[in-house]
């Protein structure tokens, strides 16, 4: 695929942006978002292109928003310029019985609130493997998806194991959303190939470690938990002490920008590009902080940046010094079970 390419066919009827605007950001715990600037900020997002907003159930006032700013889009400039809107959401359910009604509930909560008639894709969560409702859950979304409340189905957070038992039992997914970035390539062990096998595509979060993967972290000495002022930054400073560290990832950040000054670009956007040209890769979610700050203008020059052999050479000579994050986590989601 060409790197200047700004869409996937994510399936035959749905084109995703390849940058997502993700939501997780207004649930809480990155700063107090203000609702009126954050729906007026959505304007600009979709102005710019970056139409593909993904959300959850669980992620606060998230649906809303959407709704809020679909509503006010199809108001000033109608009908047409809403069809251009992709809406994203995700079912995430207590473990527990999946009864019809129970799902149903789940999912019209979530068509009211995002003000839709149909649901773009939906994308399923669940917390225990060890409890196989996951699959009568499944079964009532794909009834919804045949009364067209629903129109594609996705998974976050599963493993290749359990994917391949919902596929063997005929369920039709189009997409898994999962951590993938230059610190973590988990997905690129088994769920790649696997996604690639079964024409899924993967939804990649993380790309940027909340953050760390630019400038303001290079040459700066490791934060303490104090310093972290958002969910994304402890999240993630995690996943770089389990990496192997902030030496080595120091060591990765002084790499990177020496290919982003080289190409005239930023860190975040190599980090970014690195992910997009990995195979299977559909699109990349990074998190808007409506109304706090935004990085949009930087984040579409990923279009014109290619990545050379060189370049990726001199990725895998720092990488490859890093903890297998594989044989120390597990399969994509693991960190969640």
């Amino acid at each position: 695929m060409e790197s200047n390419q700004k869409t996937w066919q994510l399936t035959r009827d749905l084109k995703v942006s390849r940058i997502l605007n993700g939501m997780w950001q207004v649930a809480g715990g990155h700063g107090d978002i203000d609702p009126e600037s954050a729906i007026s900020e959505m304007f600009s997002y979709h102005d710019a292109g970056l139409t593909t907003w993904d959300m959850a159930d669980i992620y606060g006032p998230a649906e809303e928003y959407f709704g809020k700013f679909r509503q006010r889009l199809e108001k000033q400039r109608g009908t047409d310029e809403t069809k251009k809107v992709q809406g994203f959401t995700k079912f995430v359910p207590n473990p527990g019985p999946m009864t019809k009604s129970i799902v149903e509930h789940h999912i019209k909560k979530s068509i009211h609130r995002m003000g839709v008639e149909s649901i773009d894709l939906l994308q399923f969560h669940w917390w225990d493997y060890n409890d196989t409702s996951y699959l009568d859950a499944l079964y009532h979304l794909s009834k919804l998806c045949d009364e067209g409340k629903i129109r594609h189905i996705g998974l976050t957070n599963f493993d290749t194991s359990t994917i391949e038992i919902m596929l063997e039992q005929g369920f039709k997914l189009v997409s898994n959303q999962v951590q993938y970035s230059i610190l973590d390539q988990r997905p690129q062990v088994k769920m790649a190939p696997f996604c690639k096998k079964h024409e899924m595509s993967i939804l990649a979060y993380g790309t940027l470690c909340g953050g760390f993967l630019s400038e303001k972290y290079l040459g700066k000495p490791e934060p303490s938990r104090s310093d972290m002022d958002t969910y994304s930054l402890q999240k993630y400073k995690n996943m770089i002490d389990a990496w192997g560290g902030w030496k080595l990832f120091q060591e990765l950040l002084s790499t990177l920008n020496e290919i982003a000054t080289k190409h005239n670009s930023s860190i975040a956007n190599v980090a970014t590009r690195y992910i997009l040209d990995k195979p299977a890769v559909a699109g990349v979610i990074i998190g808007a902080r409506l109304g706090i700050s935004e990085n949009k203008s930087d984040n579409l020059k990923v279009f014109s940046l290619h990545l050379d052999k060189e370049d990726d050479e001199k990725i895998k000579t720092v990488t490859s010094k890093a903890n297998d994050l594989f044989s120390v986590i597990g399969d994509c989601g693991d960190e969640y079970r």
